[in-house]
């Protein structure tokens, strides 16, 4: 990732409504949430809600898909893996020792998906 979308993408993350959104959004997937849900559990007005929106459709943080009259959000967690990688990747320069603390304190909420089998008789 190059330095300009992920400023774009922190800039968007920057403002409480649109952090919000984005947490509320991350809750709902794979599925998404329309619009108007996004902004009655939110307490924000509609019109203020579409900008919003917007401005994380534009930071590649959200995408938007038509389901009949609604417009469905979904949040991008591969963009957001995306920025995270660039700001841990960005700030270790080839130094793990400095971000190790950062990766411990959140492999106990987010443990790493084993690869392969699980060998019989051990506990995934």
């Amino acid at each position: 990732m190059e330095t300009e979308p992920a400023i774009l993408a922190l800039a968007a993350l920057a403002q409480s409504t649109r952090l919000d959104v984005f947490r509320l959004l991350v809750k709902h997937e794979p599925e998404g949430l329309a619009a108007g849900e996004i902004a009655k559990a939110l307490a924000v007005p509609q019109n203020t809600m579409s900008a919003h929106l917007a401005v994380l459709s534009r930071a590649g943080l959200v995408s938007a898909r038509r389901i009949s009259r609604s417009i469905v959000y979904r949040a991008d967690l591969a963009r957001f893996q995306a920025v995270m990688s660039f700001l841990v990747n960005d700030c270790c320069q080839g130094r793990p020792e400095i971000c190790a603390p950062l990766i411990e304190s959140i492999t106990p909420c987010c443990p790493p998906k084993r690869k392969g089998k699980a060998h019989a008789g051990s506990h995934v």
